[in-house]
């Protein structure tokens, strides 16, 4: 199983912009509420989590790079 950023459904207001940043089309529109699609070539960028206004995306871990 692909490790997946997971959705606070609570908090989701369904504003989209997560949906409009995801260049996987990992994430959807389901009536007002973000769903996670697994993707195997979701690449944790995390710009879904960035964008969220009100901390509904969470990645269980961000990727660096150093050197």
């Amino acid at each position: 199983m692909v490790e997946m950023p997971w959705v606070d459904v609570a908090k989701c207001n369904g504003c989209g912009l997560c949906v409009g940043v995801c260049q996987h089309q990992g994430l959807v529109l389901v009536g007002n509420v973000i769903q996670v699609v697994e993707r195997e070539d979701c690449d944790w960028c995390t710009h879904c989590e960035a964008v969220c206004p009100t901390g509904a995306i969470h990645c269980s871990y961000e990727i660096v790079i150093v050197g």
